[in-house]
């Protein structure tokens, strides 16, 4: 009897540790599983969230850019109306501008009567119904555009003659230019000249007229006077439609400009009112006043 009980003790103990040995095995796998479970969670959700865009903070609003970046960016991204390459043939280079030409103010006075019908410096026969001007140093036949600065109407005229001999006047208009630019009526205006076409008005020789007078001998006694300090000094005589005159001129000088600063000399030195003027190839003809 009490074998048996001894016995059904002993089989109990060891059921119990076989269940509990059992339930221990059973919570480690439910542990294991759980562990496992949450593992795989955790890099799944860091997975995701390295996909995730990080908005904490509103995105901030752009920066103006500077208008000088702002036009390059807009030049550099231009799309050219034509296409690069090889021009086409009828793309030619744009021609270089023409020098720009001589151009002097002053004023402007015009001659028609007793001077009509009459020599030009040129020697021409001067028609006043004609398109032709008096300029002291311009070369003949030069085309000169010439304005009235008064009320902005202009002409083109030839030049044909010497003139004027006038102090504060740059050019000698006749009759029929005189009318187009309403010149007629005032006499004397402020105008611009403006040569047009390829030409040099400062090449060539040029002389100072210091003075001009009726009577030859007092040309002559000027011309002895200025002889010891000047050279050359010649007497040009001229036929005016009131009497002949006789001009004493000074110098034969290479330049225009040059001309200019021999007659301001001669204006402080002698009291002259210098007149540069060109030397023509050929003696003047006639001429005006």
């Amino acid at each position: 009897m009490k074998t048996s009980v001894k016995r059904s003790r002993r089989a109990r103990k060891a059921s119990g540790r076989r269940a509990g040995a059992r339930e221990a095995q059973s919570l480690g796998g439910i542990l294991y599983f759980l562990s496992t479970t949450l593992f795989l969670l955790a890099l799944v959700g860091s997975g995701c969230a390295g996909r995730r865009p990080v908005a904490s903070r509103p995105p901030t609003q752009p920066t103006s850019t500077p208008p000088r970046r702002e036009e390059s960016a807009k030049r550099s991204t231009d799309v050219p109306e034509t296409p690069s390459g090889p021009r086409a043939r009828h793309d030619r280079p744009t021609p270089a501008p023409a020098p720009a030409g001589y151009a002097e103010q002053g004023n402007a006075s015009w001659y028609g009567e007793p001077f009509n019908g009459r020599r030009a410096s040129n020697g021409e026969i001067y028609d006043m119904y004609k398109f032709t001007a008096a300029h002291r140093t311009l070369p003949f036949d030069t085309m000169v555009r010439v304005t009235n600065l008064n009320n902005g109407e202009s002409t083109t005229v030839r030049i044909t003659d010497r003139g004027p001999f006038v102090e504060n006047r740059v050019i000698d208009l006749s009759l029929a230019a005189a009318r187009e630019i309403d010149l007629v009526g005032p006499g004397v205006a402020p105008v611009r000249v403006e040569v047009l076409g390829n030409v040099d008005p400062a090449a060539g020789f040029f002389t100072v007229q210091v003075g001009a007078f009726r009577d030859r001998g007092n040309a002559e006694r000027l011309r002895d006077r200025l002889n010891p300090s000047y050279s050359p000094i010649f007497i040009q005589q001229y036929d005016a439609p009131d009497g002949t005159f006789y001009r004493v001129r000074v110098g034969k000088i290479t330049g225009e400009d040059t001309a200019r600063q021999f007659g301001d000399q001669l204006r402080l030195r002698e009291g002259f009112t210098p007149f540069v003027t060109r030397l023509d190839p050929e003696p003047p003809a006639g001429g005006i006043r």
